[in-house]
């Protein structure tokens, strides 16, 4: 009986203590605030679309960094981003790189990166050298950065610079550029496809057979010679020339345009000058009138002639045009990362 009142005594005294007592409050957790969005379209200078190009995103609350790659149209998009404060870096092969300015971003932002515009890479074409040295070292230089440039990197793209500020080449320098081009193995193989076009194709007036065959590698081979040669080494050498295509790179599609087809009648002189092309169109005209020695007789005459210098003319306004706005972006170098 006493321990029955004593233990009601207790449950009582407890109730009490309990009741004077407050009890401990749990506070949901806080939600997560509404994730931002960062977009934006990876350019050139002339606004064309830059695929492949590495975008990074940095911030505090990033570790690591996110990286994406842009699609085929440039387009790169970020998605469930913390709000908060960002840097967005842009990378492309060819270009330099692009650092945006910090990017704050609020609860369910969309944000739309712009300004995004790369540049060709200054690394890639511009030739440092010691301020006492000559215009003939700085176009040693430039000819070694030239003499490494490949369309897909096995392409050789030697007679194009890309040097806003080249240096002339002398006399020998033109003569081992061309015969660097002339004597390319992918030119062989090169020759060697268009022959096999010209044989498919019945033209000139060869026989058939691996003898036509040959024949028609040799006429090939002959024009291209003649022409690399003439054109692009004794001309430029006795006139005083550059036989090289100058890259705009900059400026309106059609200022770049107009630049790329009036380069085989307008040159950059070897005194910094621009002059008639001289040597691109004696090049092409010599190299038209020499097929008449070696085609066959059916094929000769003045039709000839004027049909192989046309086409030699308008084949290098069209490589221009291709060096201008496509070329650039596919050649490689070997210091090119």
């Amino acid at each position: 009986m006493k321990w029955r009142v004593f233990a009601l005594l207790l449950c009582l005294w407890g109730s009490r203590a309990s009741k004077g007592q407050e009890r401990p409050t749990l506070l949901p957790d806080a939600p997560r605030p509404q994730p931002a969005i960062i977009v934006g379209t990876i350019v050139d200078v002339n606004n064309d679309a830059v695929p492949g190009a590495t975008v990074v995103l940095q911030g505090p609350a990033l570790d690591p960094p996110r990286t994406i790659l842009s699609n085929q149209n440039g387009f790169f998009q970020f998605t469930d981003v913390d709000p908060g404060t960002y840097l967005v870096t842009v990378s492309a092969e060819g270009f330099a790189n692009w650092d945006s300015p910090a990017i704050i971003l609020k609860p369910g932002q969309y944000a739309i990166l712009t300004g995004s515009k790369l540049h060709i890479a200054e690394a890639l074409t511009t030739v440092t050298v010691s301020p006492a040295g000559s215009r003939k070292e700085i176009a040693a230089e430039q000819l070694k950065v030239e003499e490494q440039q490949r369309i897909f990197g096995f392409i050789p793209n030697y007679l194009v610079e890309y040097d806003a500020n080249p240096a002339p080449l002398t006399a020998k320098m033109k003569f081992h550029l061309a015969a660097k081009v002339a004597f390319d193995p992918v030119t062989l193989v090169g020759v060697g496809v268009f022959a096999a076009a010209n044989q498919a194709g019945n033209t000139p007036n060869y026989r058939q057979g691996m003898i036509g065959y040959a024949e028609r590698y040799g006429a090939v081979y002959a024009n291209g010679f003649s022409d690399i040669m003439i054109g692009g080494a004794i001309l430029p050498s006795l006139l005083h020339q550059d036989p090289r295509y100058f890259y705009q790179g900059t400026g309106t599609n059609k200022s770049r345009a107009l630049h790329a087809l009036t380069s085989p009648f307008v040159c950059e002189g070897d005194n910094g000058r621009w002059q008639t092309n001289y040597s691109t169109i004696g090049g092409d005209l010599a190299a038209a009138a020499l097929t008449n020695a070696y085609y066959p007789a059916s094929n000769r005459g003045v039709g000839l002639f004027l049909s192989n210098f046309f086409i030699d003319t308008g084949q290098r306004a069209a490589a221009n045009l291709a060096q201008e706005f496509i070329l650039r972006r596919v050649t490689r170098t070997k210091n090119q990362k």
